[in-house]
């Protein structure tokens, strides 16, 4: 009897995760989710992933070296997403992010050297190259760490590959550019414009409308991750998911408010504006890698992916589980 592959996803719970956690079942393997320990026994968005018994899902925390060595064993395929991305709370609390972001890598690079894990997948950022001086974004691209939360990702990269080096270890970093889609945090642009105008508010409250983003509907950045993971022969290479587009801050808003169909104004609001040098003004990444070393594609177009995102906030159960009045840091 063959038994299917084993995944571990760290930050499972999370966005992007519990995902990928989907993504993952349905492409027959065996996954072992982490959610991050808590005293309410609540598994974050794995709470709204159906139940399968190929799904196991672990309580705990990647900043424990002990808790991290048990649950990568037997991991035929490690996805490392754990990490503290709000980009506004690392400018007032920094130290969490050093200890959840660099520390917690270090956790998992060590557990996987120690268990000999056959694949690890380091989740990075598009933050890391700071606002473009080439565009589209090459991999090669300058890292620029205008915030916190950005230099540690840096960090972690770096500390990732220096155990490729070191050690061997068959680490790829994947760097997915702007996600979104259902379940995204509402600190995030697109579910905060949205949450807003679901809840029917008309004068909308963003910060600044100038940056363009290259945006991944969250399917795709799943199937990007197992591409990666399932092609041979990247471990130490740094692979950018992007679809090779831009849009701007205002566009996306105005695109929204299009889908709703609703006539809003957009007011300033300077608690949302990032210190000044450290905004990232532009970002358009280079797909040429990843198109030339997997199968993968983008599959969902922006403006369906906003319908997509748009239809599920408007459910007013999941709409619920946001607060549209309170700045999300």
């Amino acid at each position: 009897m063959v038994t299917s592959p084993l995944a571990a996803v760290t930050g499972a719970d999370g966005f992007i995760g519990s995902h990928l956690v989907e993504a993952l079942l349905d492409r027959g393997y065996r996954v072992r989710a982490l959610s991050q320990y808590n005293s309410f026994n609540n598994w974050g968005w794995l709470e709204n992933v159906a139940r399968r018994p190929e799904l196991e899902i672990v309580c705990g925390d990647v900043r424990d070296a002990s808790f991290c060595r048990t649950f990568v064993e037997d991991a035929d395929t490690v996805f490392h997403l754990a990490a503290l991305i709000a980009i506004p709370y690392s400018y007032i609390a920094p130290d969490s992010y050093v200890q959840t972001n660099i520390g917690g890598t270090l956790n998992i690079l060590e557990a996987c050297r120690s268990h000999a894990t056959r694949r690890l997948l380091v989740t990075s950022t598009s933050e890391v190259y700071g606002t473009a001086i080439t565009v589209p974004i090459a991999e090669s691209h300058p890292r620029q760490p205008q915030s916190p939360y950005s230099a540690t990702k840096i960090g972690a990269d770096a500390l990732a590959l220096s155990y490729f080096n070191a050690f061997g270890l068959p680490v790829t970093l994947v760097r997915p550019f702007n996600t979104y889609g259902p379940r995204q945090s509402a600190r995030a642009f697109i579910p905060t414009v949205i949450s807003q105008i679901a809840a029917g508010k008309r004068s909308i409250r963003l910060g600044d409308l100038r940056p363009t983003r290259d945006f991944n509907y969250v399917t795709d950045t799943a199937a990007g991750f197992i591409a990666i993971a399932e092609a041979q022969g990247l471990e130490g290479r740094e692979i950018n998911i992007a679809t090779g587009t831009e849009i701007s801050m205002g566009d996306t808003a105005a695109l929204i408010a299009r889908t709703m169909g609703a006539d809003i104004e957009i007011v300033t609001d300077s608690e949302r504006l990032r210190p000044a040098n450290s905004e990232v003004l532009r970002l358009c990444g280079d797909n040429k890698l990843i198109t030339t070393l997997t199968p993968w594609r983008p599959k969902v177009n922006f403006a369906e992916g906003i319908a997509r995102t748009v239809e599920w906030f408007s459910d007013p159960e999941n709409l619920a589980m946001y607060k549209p009045d309170i700045y999300n840091r």
